[in-house]
């Protein structure tokens, strides 16, 4: 019984947070209102705004906004959503948050009999992932843990499974935690390590919004949490996102930087996701991976590969 008061009191305290946040976030002048602006003390929406513009009282939006939340219409939720500008992703999200609060979950919620994540993978995914050979494959899940790799998945992500020296770390590789409790060797992998953390903190917090009691999500987020100030601040900001399609660049430390674009894709299930990167034929990135894949095909390890960069590279900067 506890637990379960434990977990609505939570459940109330992140769509308080989250309203704050969006409703700080839209300009008045955005959503249609005229405001002297040397007048405010507020950046963003006062309560009454946003209740003016849904169409509510000004005492049902605090409460709302507060956490009490259960019983609240659909047109209600809409208005909101609308007077708060939230985009597809986030008007999920916040149903996920009411979710939560009333205990009734919707069709769309994961119950607990699928909150599995696990590490399991199906012959018939191996049979798919090891069938991808030109190209990075990885199979994840929800809350970034490489399930599985193909063999130039493996090479293409070195820097994660292996330290300096070349040794195999031991334990799941988990990209949010390379990523903020990599140091050094995680902001030279991404050059654009700034855009990639605020990413995938945004995922996740989405992804704690589907499924707020899932033990292993809240141990990675306490496991972040504790180490990594940088993912305090970003997790503080309740933004969320989908985690689609795209493009990354990622710094290799034989082959150097490489640009791509990238697909995921989801099986059955839902629990896990293949993701793949998906170079153009001929691009810089598409002859890097081609270069690495040659080299280990030759026996060589990381070491002689890094060797064998360092000193290509030297050859070219002596020409």
């Amino acid at each position: 019984m506890n637990d379960a008061r434990d977990d609505k009191r939570r459940a109330r305290a992140a769509l308080r947070e989250f309203l704050m946040t969006r409703r700080a976030r839209v300009r008045p002048e955005a959503a249609g209102l005229s405001v002297n602006a040397s007048r405010r003390r507020v950046s963003g929406l006062r309560r009454e705004e946003v209740a003016l513009l849904a169409g509510i009282s000004a005492e049902y939006y605090t409460r709302l906004e507060r956490g009490h939340a259960v019983g609240a219409s659909a047109e209600v939720i809409s208005a909101v959503s609308q007077a708060l500008q939230l985009d597809t992703v986030e008007r999920e999200h916040l149903l996920h948050l009411l979710d939560a609060i009333s205990g009734t979950p919707s069709p769309s919620r994961t119950t607990s009999d699928q909150l599995r994540w696990a590490s399991a993978l199906r012959p018939e995914i191996r049979i798919l992932l090891d069938a991808v050979t030109d190209l990075p494959a990885y199979v994840m899940n929800r809350r970034f843990d490489i399930v599985a790799h193909n063999r130039l998945g493996r090479l293409l992500y070195a820097p994660m499974y292996e330290d300096d020296s070349g040794v195999v770390n031991a334990g799941v590789v988990n990209t949010a935690r390379f990523a903020f409790l990599g140091g050094r060797r995680a902001r030279e992998f991404w050059p654009n390590w700034e855009q990639v953390v605020d990413h995938l903190v945004a995922v996740l917090r989405s992804e704690a919004g589907r499924n707020p009691h899932h033990p292993g999500l809240i141990e990675l987020i306490g496991q972040l949490s504790t180490g990594s100030q940088q993912f305090r601040e970003r997790w503080a900001a309740h933004d969320v996102r989908a985690n689609g399609n795209g493009v990354k660049t990622l710094h290799h430390p034989a082959v150097g930087t490489m640009t791509m674009p990238y697909e995921n894709l989801s099986f059955s299930g839902g629990d896990q996701y293949l993701m793949v990167y998906t170079p153009e034929p001929g691009s810089p990135a598409h002859d890097s991976l081609k270069l690495l894949a040659s080299w280990e095909s030759e026996g060589m390890d990381a070491n002689d590969i890094r060797a064998t960069w360092s000193n290509d590279d030297a050859a070219r900067g002596g020409a």
